[in-house]
């Protein structure tokens, strides 16, 4: 039997990678090798990891509370590098969630055209339709939550680049951004996690 928080605990912190991966890919291609220079333009996850926000803070609450509450190092690039001047930025900051929506489609399809036949496996992989959908649901949280427009989200940034004048008032929550994107996650992230969970698998969640 798979230790479930220890499950949520990687499967997490491989997203989180691959997500600050994807920053550090179309920031490359765009021109900008600044990620690559420091080493960070790489799937190992030991160079994303922060030791509070990747290790300590987010084992203590998923053993005590049962929630999670993390980040990785975030994706260093230069801006001025990229060669596009107008869009870059936005291309570079959406990388991110965009990464994670692809593994969320690309696992709940094989879920979704496959279901019947992994409940048909042997007992030992009776876990696996289970598993792949707590990896669809969480990268599409994280997706989601990343697009969410307060700094130092993803979606901050997406922001400010399509709507610059309204960003402003985005700015001006400070440090509260993060508390009220906090709020959201935890009020209103879930039914449209769910919802998008039923479009790309074919039915409700299930843990």
């Amino acid at each position: 039997m798979i230790d479930i928080r220890f499950f949520l605990y990687i499967i997490i912190i491989l997203s989180a990678v691959f997500h600050e991966y994807a920053h550090g890919w179309v920031a490359y291609r765009l021109g900008d090798s600044t990620a690559k220079d420091a080493g960070r333009l790489t799937l190992n996850p030991l160079v994303h990891l922060d030791p509070i926000g990747t290790v300590l803070l987010p084992l203590f609450l998923l053993f005590t509370w049962g929630g999670f509450i993390g980040w990785a190092k975030p994706i260093p690039y230069n801006p001025h590098n990229l060669s596009d001047q107008r869009y870059g930025s936005l291309k570079v900051a959406i990388a991110g969630p965009a990464a994670n929506l692809l593994i969320a489609l690309t696992l709940g399809l094989i879920l979704r055209f496959s279901f019947g036949y992994l409940f048909s496996l042997s007992p030992g992989l009776s876990q696996l339709p289970m598993l792949l959908s707590l990896i669809v649901y969480i990268n599409i949280f994280l997706a989601l939550f990343n697009l969410i427009p307060f700094a130092p989200l993803d979606g901050s940034k997406i922001f400010a680049d399509l709507f610059p004048n309204q960003w402003m008032y985005f700015m001006r929550t400070g440090f509260l951004g993060i508390f009220l994107a906090l709020f959201i996650a935890f009020t209103v992230l879930s039914p449209i996690a769910n919802f998008i969970f039923w479009v790309i698998v074919g039915h409700p969640i299930n843990f």
